[in-house]
């Protein structure tokens, strides 16, 4: 699946992301910020567009309604922090910590999370387009209730993610792992899995199979 990247500038300004505090909006821009750290802090209506943010923590802040265009993550750590109701488009997540993260009712197009943890984090009533998850321990993840259009899960760990009420048709987890899942099989219709997937699932039907 093709997705539109960050586009970001050649040339981006040093910045701090304790910054934020000094603008008279919210708003980081045309930026690159390096060994931050933001942690338990609550800052609404956050606005970042245009930046490269690395090795950065972010645990346990407010980011509600929080606006990302046009940016790279790389080592960042949003442990437990609140994105809820964010705006997320054209993001790239490399090797990001986001255990426990709070994304619902959140709209993601165009976002790559790449070896990243997600662990416990919640989508709940999320829309979700052209997202790709490369590599991704997805751990009891929760995407109750989302829209998924054009979403790939490559070679992650999708052990007791929730899906349920959320319809897999298209969506591929063939390459994923997984000893359980919560999903109905009426959203399973169309779904892309492996042959030793579709035996897990008519196992869990309470099919007894016979060779």
């Amino acid at each position: 699946m093709k997705i539109d990247v960050p586009k970001i500038s050649e040339v981006l300004s040093q910045r701090n992301f304790s910054d934020i505090f000094y603008e008279e909006d919210p708003t980081l821009e045309t930026c690159i910020i390096i060994n931050s750290d933001f942690e338990h802090e609550a800052i609404d209506k956050v606005r970042l567009y245009n930046a490269v943010i690395k090795n950065c923590k972010f645990t346990h802040t407010d980011f509600s309604r929080i606006d990302i265009t046009n940016v790279r993550f790389e080592n960042c750590d949003f442990s437990n922090a609140n994105l809820n109701n964010a705006s997320i488009h054209r993001v790239e997540f490399k090797n990001c910590k986001l255990v426990g993260t709070n994304l619902a009712e959140s709209s993601l197009g165009n976002v790559v999370f790449d070896n990243c943890s997600l662990n416990l984090a919640t989508f709940a009533t999320s829309k979700l387009q052209k997202v790709i998850c490369k590599e991704v321990v997805l751990r009891n993840t929760d995407f109750f209730d989302c829209k998924f259009k054009q979403i790939d899960f490559q070679s992650c760990d999708l052990d007791g993610t929730n899906f349920d009420q959320t319809p897999l048709k298209g969506v591929d987890i063939s390459s994923s792992t997984f000893d359980s899942l919560i999903v109905s099989m009426k959203d399973l219709k169309g779904c892309k899995v492996s042959t030793y997937q579709a035996i897990q699932f008519a196992t869990l039907l309470g099919l007894i199979i016979k060779e």
